[in-house]
């Protein structure tokens, strides 16, 4: 029997419209942009702005943009693992509301919460739900 193996074949995004920079950063709270900018070297970052969005809507967004690359039919989603330490809310998970959002009504999702880690933890159950 041959053995299945786990590919990436395509990749969505989703970035928030509004930039903070640091200069505006600077007048929230007691740093400067040189401060940040030896430190981290960030300059802008990417803030979603509007009443009740959060990190489901930032998830389904960046499946439709990888559904929309690859031509893959949203009914045919099987899984949806989200990795994130900044759920919606606790119940449902974040994973099922992005799955909902995303049209994927076929798959079951769920979240984990691994900090930094969490993304090579999801893509390692990802891969093996797939190869086994």
């Amino acid at each position: 029997m041959k053995k299945i193996t786990a590919a990436i074949t395509g990749v969505g995004a989703y970035l928030p419209d509004y930039l903070l920079t640091n200069d505006e950063l600077s007048r929230m709270v007691d740093t400067s942009d040189e401060w940040i900018m030896t430190r981290i070297g960030i300059k802008t970052r990417h803030i979603l702005k509007g009443e009740g969005l959060g990190t489901s809507y930032m998830g389904a967004r960046a499946i439709k943009d990888l559904l929309e690359k690859t031509g893959v039919n949203p009914l045919e989603i099987d899984i949806v693992i989200c990795a994130t330490v900044t759920p919606d809310m606790f119940f449902p998970s974040t994973g099922n509301l992005i799955a909902d959002q995303a049209g994927c009504k076929n798959a079951f999702a769920y979240d984990i919460s691994a900090a930094c880690s969490g993304f090579l933890f999801a893509l390692t159950t990802g891969s093996q739900f797939i190869e086994t």
